[in-house]
């Protein structure tokens, strides 16, 4: 399944990095892309092993809040 995601609170590519790194480390993606000029993230994950939750509480606890479109 791919996803994307509004990220808000980056400021920079060092932000945009540390995001993609949280959602990479949550069982079950495949690929997090973000884009800091949109402040969006599109995840491809496998559903049965993630869910909406994961990837929220992933980007939370890396300083950040998120929201999908």
């Amino acid at each position: 399944m791919k996803k994307m995601m509004t990220i808000t609170g980056m400021n920079c590519a060092h932000c945009a990095a540390k995001v993609e790194k949280a959602l990479t480390e949550v069982p079950g993606v495949k690929k997090a892309k973000v884009d800091l000029k949109k402040a969006q993230s599109k995840v491809k994950y496998d559903e049965t092993q993630t869910t909406d939750d994961m990837l929220i509480k992933a980007v939370t606890d890396a300083g950040y809040s998120a929201s999908f479109n």
